[in-house]
């Protein structure tokens, strides 16, 4: 569990992920509108020594950004039950790095291993928790609590 009281820490949690994402790691951040999901993610870019700005893909769906690793940053919401409308595969088993806002929605049976970053508001700041499906999200977790 990660806390932060403002955006920049927040930015910094996501740094710290970044620096440890290998190829095709997947995580899906869930959290209420506002939260703090591309926050997190302009971190994980940093971490991923992106210098490019990055920005919501809610109307793109994906924006790709080119750094150590290519970040894949997707925002499904808009196409909620129908995860066929792209082709994820491209993003998933690619090589880089994949980011899924909202990635809740596509159902659990689309992914085999991930790192679910549930962020949630607690009072001005954010709580993150970090829940490992599969092997590598475990050992991606574990480095991270060191």
């Amino acid at each position: 569990m990660f806390y932060s009281q403002n955006e920049n820490e927040l930015i910094a949690i996501g740094e710290r992920i970044g620096r440890q994402l290998e190829v095709q790691d997947i995580l899906v951040l869930t959290g209420d509108l506002g939260a703090g999901k591309t926050t997190l993610t302009k971190g994980i870019a940093r971490g991923l020594d992106i210098s490019q700005m990055v920005k919501s893909p809610t109307y793109t769906i994906v924006r790709e950004y080119d750094g150590r690793l290519p970040l894949y940053h997707l925002d499904v919401y808009r196409i909620g039950d129908d995860p066929d409308s792209i082709d994820l595969d491209d993003f998933l088993y690619g090589d880089g790095v994949t980011v899924i806002e909202w990635g809740e929605l596509l159902g659990e049976d689309l992914l085999d291993d991930y790192l679910e970053v549930v962020i949630g508001k607690e009072g001005e700041g954010r709580r993150l928790e970090l829940i490992p499906h599969g092997k590598r999200s475990e050992e991606l977790v574990e480095a991270l609590e060191k």
